[in-house]
């Protein structure tokens, strides 16, 4: 874990920061249910994912790892008979913990495996995250705000020429799914052993590399994938400027604010299911009976400018991110 995965996981969060920073700016807009909602900048968008993965990370390196050395069935049996006179729980612990491990005083045959079935839900959380990010990568390319920069000779479809296809976020996927196919049966089978110990857990052990190697693969191909990503403004811009009914929801929030009956109905018979211009936006709020500052705030709201404090969390992601 210290050698090779901790150090890809570390190369992930500090990517996805990297494109929260350069993408701060950039106006967006939000989709929930898949529709339009009030927008965020891209950079925001990044920045949610590594914090999210930087909180994982952090859960995954606090595991303790265990150990035990208490004998055949963890009472110190054989080793209280052949020297009654030592203290073995102490012994035993100053030797575990000696190797670097945690000491489990309380174990049975087998140390129990608890720390594993922690350790393994971690990555798996991390990796969900992951998938997460894979597949909204994997919509904004759909949507026409990234570009991939190609690499000479790679072939998208053995049919269409054309094709420049998201191949490194949906094979990360793809690994990470498989990788917590695997981790969800370590974490639910090794805590269960009959009695004093089973040999089952000894042919799952057996697999534990195969979930943190397909981890692996995925990590390297989303960094891959994100090396190849160019933001293209210009459709990301033009999406906010055909959305100009985002600013429904600043707008009934100022009519509540000084007491204008009925704003959100009023909104949604202008905005729901119709087809809202930027024209028809500044007529409505020009009609409203509002403080002439109040007013005049609205009007010099657009979609690109009605993104809160999206831009400064974005520009402060790495301090929410040494922070946990």
């Amino acid at each position: 874990m210290n050698n090779v995965i901790f150090p890809v996981m570390d190369d992930l969060v500090e990517a996805v920061c990297d494109m929260a920073k350069d993408n701060a700016h950039i106006s967006m807009l939000s989709r929930t249910h898949g529709q339009p909602a009030s927008p965020t900048t891209l950079g925001k968008e990044m920045a949610n994912f590594a914090v999210r993965l930087s909180r994982e990370r952090r859960e995954i390196s606090r595991v303790e790892i265990m150990g035990k050395f208490a004998g055949a069935v963890g009472n110190y049996n054989a080793h209280l008979v052949a020297y009654p006179d030592i203290n073995w729980p102490q012994i035993a612990e100053e030797f575990v913990t000696s190797l670097g491990l945690s000491f489990n005083p309380y174990v049975t045959q087998i140390e129990p495996h608890d720390y594993m079935a922690e350790l393994f839900h971690a990555i798996s959380q991390f990796n969900n995250i992951l998938i997460d990010f894979d597949r909204d990568i994997w919509d904004y390319i759909s949507l026409g705000y990234f570009k991939q920069i190609t690499k000479a000779g790679e072939i998208g479809s053995s049919t269409m020429p054309h094709k420049v296809n998201p191949i490194d976020f949906e094979n990360s996927e793809g690994n990470l799914g498989v990788a917590n196919g695997n981790f969800c049966h370590l974490s639910m089978k090794l805590p269960i052993s009959r009695w004093q110990r089973d040999l089952t857990d000894s042919t799952v052990l057996r697999n534990m590399g195969l979930g943190l190697g397909h981890s692996l693969l995925a990590y390297k191909s989303t960094l891959q994938g994100i090396s190849k990503l160019q933001v293209n403004e210009g459709c990301i811009s033009e999406d906010l400027n055909l959305t100009w009914e985002v600013l429904a929801e600043p707008i009934q929030t100022i009519m509540r604010r000084y007491g204008v009956p009925e704003p959100y109905e009023k909104l949604k018979e202008l905005t729901r299911g119709r087809a809202v211009t930027k024209e028809s936006i500044v007529d409505f709020m020009q009609g409203l009976e509002l403080p002439n500052e109040a007013k005049s705030n609205l009007l010099k709201l657009t979609p690109h400018s009605y993104v809160g404090a999206a831009v400064e969390l974005a520009r402060t992601v790495d301090s929410a991110v040494k922070v946990l």
